[in-house]
């Protein structure tokens, strides 16, 4: 079986980070001091994360920062050792195309 490599980051993209913020339910992302969007999440108590939705701010759109942005969250989560409950759309497609996050998945 052949896996789809990982999804790379454009070059331009050296200066995002990503920000959590658990008391809101959501991962930030920022260029520099720029906020661009975020992906909200729940954690359930057997400490699975419930992705809920994507949303990048409507100016950077299109861009690939949802990509991006769904990229550190499942990077991060798998240096976590948490596993994933996709129930937004846009991660759902995310996991279909990148099989290789298929192990973080919660059934």
């Amino acid at each position: 079986m052949t896996t789809t490599p990982a999804p790379p980051l454009h070059a331009d993209w050296a200066d995002l980070t990503l920000d959590e913020d658990p008391d809101r339910g959501r991962f930030n992302l920022l260029m520099g001091p720029t906020y661009l969007g975020f992906l909200g999440f729940t954690e359930r108590e057997d400490g699975a994360m419930v992705l809920q939705h994507t949303i990048i701010a409507e100016q950077y759109g299109r861009q690939g920062y949802a990509r991006a942005l769904v990229t550190l969250v499942l990077d991060r989560l798998r240096e976590r050792g948490k596993q994933v409950v996709p129930e937004c759309s846009y991660v759902q497609d995310y996991l279909r195309r990148f099989p290789q996050y298929g192990d973080l998945v919660r059934s």
